[in-house]
């Protein structure tokens, strides 16, 4: 059912005490999300976090870039039913917009709050505890949706956060299901962007990453993304910013230009999917292995030890043997420094799905298999090469143990003993750093780390 209409709401003499929990599914701009909705939650004025209240409740803010996100979600509310059959769980998020059936039929959710209502939640949970609406679905079409919500990504904790400069999608690639689950592509202007970045920054904030479902769309009027990265830059006294995904066609000369300010943090991560022209093609992307060539060889040129992180999807239903060693060979030959590799999925509601020829799923595992062989080696040869080098190093958050940071160069960084106390107490602040020893797990999908000590 979808439920259009809610009754106004109104803050009740006495709010609600509840233990309430937030679970993340998938991207950053889902991460920034949640924080928005923590924070409607309690401002709204409905709620009190209260962690020893009985009545508690789960939000899973959930991801749908694969039918096996949404399974995920799916396996946790099972869980949570089971172990505490008196708890509430509200699902949001994109799953909560595109497989909707799923947590009403298979799960038993008890509120299904989807994107095109994810800012009416507080309220809605509010309604829905006193009784006052009995309907557990509330959902309509995600493409009528203009607004887009300010505010979120934020931690108290840490000295870095996500901001959210646009929503939605206009591509269609035929993989991906997310144009369905977050609607049109719209964008905060670069005044109001301009004044929440010095916001963080008043609030203790040292680094801003700019994100969005794709902000390579980025539009204010005639304004494009760097135009936002210069306005930012000129208005703003933010020291280090970093950009999400984006696709090789997008770093235009007029960005490489923005990178020269040494406040743009040298790291990229490129969504290119396929290095084959003829995949690339099929995937319905706008570019082919020659503007993937043409930008990491930029990239490795104009910057000095740039990282760069690339999303690949291996075994696409159209990709033969010879168009995957294409792939393979082409990144073989290219500078970059990591890959994020995913055997296909295949997501109902997409045109990839549909098509008659799959690769056969085992095939699928190999070739994602070679490709994460060939990143691995090259990630830990980029590790060796820092080790000695002298960085930049933000302090992220306060410490339990031992405290760590980030480099401008992407380089994740953990205080020897003796620099504890000092990283410490600057925490928020750019400290020199020599690089140590490089700590990496090659069974492991989370990143290395670097033994540093002050400088």
């Amino acid at each position: 059912m979808d439920h259009q209409e809610l009754n106004q709401p109104y803050l009740p003499t006495e709010p609600h005490h509840l233990n309430i929990s937030t679970s993340t599914f998938g991207c950053k701009v889902n991460t920034y999300d949640s924080g928005l909705i923590e924070k409607n939650l309690f401002q709204s004025g409905h709620f009190v976090n209260d962690t020893q209240s009985s009545k508690k409740v789960h939000i899973l803010n959930t991801c749908a870039v694969t039918a096996e996100a949404t399974k995920e979600a799916v396996k946790l509310i099972k869980k949570l039913k089971k172990d505490s059959p008196e708890d509430l769980v509200v699902i949001t998020g994109c799953s909560a917009q595109v497989d909707t059936k799923f947590f009403t039929d298979e799960a038993d959710a008890d509120l299904v709050v989807a994107n095109s209502h994810k800012s009416q939640l507080p309220d809605i949970l509010n309604q829905f505890l006193k009784g006052e609406i009995k309907d557990k679905v509330f959902k309509s079409n995600i493409f009528k949706k203009e607004d887009l919500e300010i505010g979120g990504g934020i931690q108290s904790e840490h000295t870095r956060s996500f901001l959210k400069i646009q929503d939605g999608c206009n591509s269609f690639c035929s993989f991906c299901i997310i144009p369905y689950a977050r609607g049109k592509s719209r964008s905060i202007s670069v005044t109001e962007l301009s004044n929440r970045v010095i916001e963080l920054y008043e609030a203790g904030h040292r680094e801003v990453v700019l994100t969005g479902v794709h902000i390579g769309d980025y539009a204010d009027e005639t304004r494009k993304l760097e135009d936002l990265v210069e306005a930012l830059l000129i208005r703003t006294p933010m020291p280090r910013f970093r950009l999400s995904s984006l696709e090789p066609i997008e770093i235009s000369d007029k960005l490489f230009e923005l990178y020269q300010d040494p406040r743009m943090c040298p790291h990229f991560h490129m969504s290119i999917q396929s290095a084959n022209t003829k995949v690339l093609k099929d995937m319905k992307r706008k570019y082919s292995q020659t503007e993937v060539r043409n930008t990491l060889i930029k990239i490795s040129e104009k910057l000095k030890n740039p990282f760069v992180g690339m999303d690949v999807i291996a075994g696409f239903p159209t990709e033969s043997h010879e168009d995957f060693e294409d792939t393979y060979f082409a990144l073989a030959d290219l500078p970059w420094t990591r890959l994020h590799v995913f055997p296909y999925s295949e997501r109902s509601g997409t045109r990839a799905a549909d098509l008659m020829t799959q690769v056969p799923y085992h095939q699928r595992k190999e070739r994602a298999r070679r490709l994460r062989d060939l990143s691995q080696s090259r990630y830990q040869q980029w590790g060796q090469n820092q080790v000695g080098l002298r960085q930049k190093a933000l302090i992220l958050k306060k410490f339990t143990a031992r405290a760590h940071g980030v480099t401008r160069e992407y380089c994740n960084i953990k205080f020897s003993d003796g620099d504890l106390l000092k990283a410490g107490q600057n925490l928020g602040q750019e400290l020199n750093v020599r690089l140590g020893q490089f700590h990496w797990n090659s069974g492991s999908s989370q990143d290395g780390h670097f033994d540093a000590e002050l400088v």
